[in-house]
């Protein structure tokens, strides 16, 4: 009787537990989608041509003045789209590789992950000339041999997540450099477009590739949702994910695949949009607070992030206009120093 008794009381602990993760988690997507939409209001009304509310749905339904719906439809609403999906994928991305690998540097741009597609997008596009689905082509290439050279690198009887961090932050480097030298030998303007790109822009993310980095990114995330049941066991240690029935390497290689993939993505239309990977779950994981991985909340957090740099860099940031990687890394990089420094405290 006692037994049942006990047994019924952990139930319902354990049911009142998963309620009340489930409204944090509703709670922190609906004040993201709240952000998106606020921010991505102003984006819409604000600039040269300013827009009242109504002419900016007109616009956006095709509606009303043609300047107004060329304005909205051909260079603002695409560039909110843009920065939502992009900042989208960083942010998943950054809770895939923060989640699996158990460390809260573990983020795509100080991985070299991202500096990997940005080489193989680079090389694509002052090298080869392409474009499209080739170019995206060859930034997962550029992105998925980092990775492997990351793994094989830093694997020694196992994988320690701080080898994996340093291999990857030499790797970058190394990335950086070829970027550079390959930039350096290209033409004046050719090199100059590019540049832009390399900072991490949404400015230029519109038709046939937004659509495609949005269908990519959409098939993405639902591959993520089938193999997220991995990430909490895998957040135990790999002793307590085998005892949970966790296949541990191969969990851990299919999350990484799929985040190297949107990282690959993201970059490829984007490009290495610094921080938003390493902030957005990090502010995610806080937000939601229940010592999982946040996946969902991340995304909606990483799509939030972007959109308001992109808003503050356009209209905000001593009133020159900036692409979004200035701004995401003037918010990055204080907090970079500081999750250095907080971590160093920890291990003390």
């Amino acid at each position: 009787m006692a037994g049942d008794l006990r047994t019924s009381a952990l139930r319902t602990t354990v049911a009142g537990l998963r309620a009340t993760r489930r409204r944090r988690q509703v709670l922190v997507l609906t004040g993201m989608v709240l952000v998106v939409l606020v921010a991505g209001t102003g984006a819409l009304l604000m600039g040269a041509a300013g827009l009242t509310p109504g002419q900016a749905i007109a616009g956006a339904v095709g509606l009303g003045d043609k300047g107004d719906v060329f304005v909205v439809q051909k260079l603002r609403l695409p560039r909110v789209e843009a920065a939502v999906v992009v900042g989208a994928a960083f942010g998943l991305a950054g809770a895939l590789f923060q989640s699996t690998l158990r460390n809260p540097l573990a983020s795509p741009d100080i991985l070299g992950i991202s500096t990997g597609a940005s080489l193989g997008a680079v090389t694509g596009t002052l090298v080869l000339g392409l474009s499209g689905v080739a170019l995206s082509g060859l930034a997962f290439t550029g992105a998925g041999t980092i990775a492997l050279l990351i793994w094989v690198l830093a694997w020694r009887k196992g994988l320690h997540s701080i080898r994996f961090v340093l291999v990857g932050v030499g790797l970058a480097y190394l990335c950086a450099s070829l970027i550079a030298w390959i930039m350096a030998r290209s033409q004046e303007q050719e090199a100059a477009a590019v540049l832009t790109w390399t900072v991490g822009s949404v400015s230029d993310i519109r038709g046939e590739q937004l659509a495609l980095v949005a269908a990519g990114t959409l098939v993405l995330a639902v591959a993520v949702a089938v193999v997220a049941r991995t990430q909490g066991p895998l957040a135990l240690g790999d002793d307590n994910a085998r005892a949970l029935g966790v296949h541990v390497d191969a969990a851990r290689v299919g999350a990484l695949l799929l985040a190297v993939a949107l990282v690959a993505l993201a970059t490829s239309a984007g490009g290495p949009i610094a921080f938003v990977a390493l902030v957005a779950p990090a502010i995610a994981r806080r937000l939601v607070n229940d010592g999982g991985a946040a996946l969902a909340a991340s995304a909606a957090t990483g799509a939030a992030l972007t959109l308001v740099a992109d808003v503050v860099g356009q209209h905000g940031l001593l009133g020159v206009a900036a692409p979004v990687g200035i701004v995401t890394g003037l918010v990055g990089a204080p907090y970079l120093l500081w999750l250095l420094a907080t971590t160093e405290k920890r291990s003390r």
